[in-house]
């Protein structure tokens, strides 16, 4: 029998905070500085379900339902970057935390960009895992059309028709092992995907985070090199939306930003390969505690990383 992926948040809690009028889950555990999980689209706190005891050893960990997403409020709104970051903002005001560490996955990634150009003052550093949102070029218009279409319909689908089957179908195209998927995982997203308010706002969701993303949002040059935090950016081999070579001139566009590519993962590498990403992301913490933000020694560290 397959050892329940609860028992790896063993000494974490499921609290829930009001984050500017909007009821909040966080799986939460630690103590120290603020270190913030934030998921993809249609996903939720469980993302980062093997991630959160191992980085509490150093940091007050926040695995976060974004608005929208999971046991969070699902207020009727028009769901954009935008509102996104500004339900963070709230929660980081509701914690007390004047800035924070963000970490985000997909569309947490670019949510998490979109912190660290747009209200710097509130992001002492900045870990993006196969973030979305990049828009690198001329063509890359297009290209994040194309994206935007892939995940669009792989999500719809599980919304349309919620059935375990459907949840599992989506599931697996996160990962490049589709062995690591298992029953409880599927159970938990079929048990979220199946909430009447969750049904309310999947079109929503849909539509303003994929098909009408603004262009004024979007992770453009002009965006990444903004980014004053120390940053990492980190991606895989097998990443089924925007491909590695995206996430690299990402990086090193972003000033003394980190890079580090991991093999044999899909779009989850936290939850796929979680011994060598807590690795790289101790050592980036570690990095920037030590250097004060030094991103060049950040960079040298994270590209041996990934040879």
């Amino acid at each position: 029998m397959a050892e329940s992926f609860w028992v790896e948040t063993l000494g974490a809690q499921t609290r829930y905070y009001d984050a500017g009028g909007h009821r909040t889950r966080c799986i939460e555990a630690g103590s120290g500085e603020p270190l913030v999980l934030l998921h993809g689209i249609s996903g939720h706190a469980e993302t980062w379900i093997r991630n959160v005891t191992t980085l509490a050893r150093t940091h007050h960990v926040y695995a976060l339902d974004m608005l929208g997403h999971g046991f969070t409020d699902k207020p009727v709104i028009d769901y954009t970057v935008p509102a996104l970051a500004e339900h963070v903002l709230a929660f980081l005001d509701t914690i007390g935390a004047q800035r924070a560490t963000l970490v985000g996955q997909s569309l947490g990634g670019w949510v998490a960009g979109w912190l660290a150009v747009h209200r710097p003052d509130r992001v002492a550093a900045l870990v993006s895992v196969t973030g979305a949102g990049l828009q690198l070029h001329a063509e890359g218009a297009d290209l994040t059309r194309r994206v935007g279409t892939q995940v669009r319909e792989a999500t719809q689908r599980a919304f349309a028709n919620p059935t375990r089957e459907t949840v599992r179908t989506r599931l697996e195209w996160l990962v490049h092992d589709t062995g690591l998927i298992t029953d409880e995982l599927v159970e938990t997203r079929y048990r979220i995907f199946t909430q009447p308010d969750f049904l309310a706002v999947t079109g929503r969701l849909l539509d303003g985070l994929t098909a009408t993303a603004g262009e004024q949002d979007v992770l453009d040059e002009q965006a990444l090199r903004k980014i004053s935090c120390p940053t990492l950016v980190l991606w895989t081999r097998h990443n089924p939306t925007m491909q590695w070579d995206v996430g690299k001139a990402a990086s090193e566009l972003i000033p003394g930003a980190a890079w580090h590519l991991m093999e044999d993962a899909g779009h989850w590498p936290q939850f796929e390969r979680p011994e060598e990403f807590h690795r790289v992301l101790a050592a980036f913490l570690a990095g920037t505690a030590a250097a004060g933000g030094a991103g060049d020694t950040l960079r040298s560290t994270a590209t041996q990383e990934s040879r």
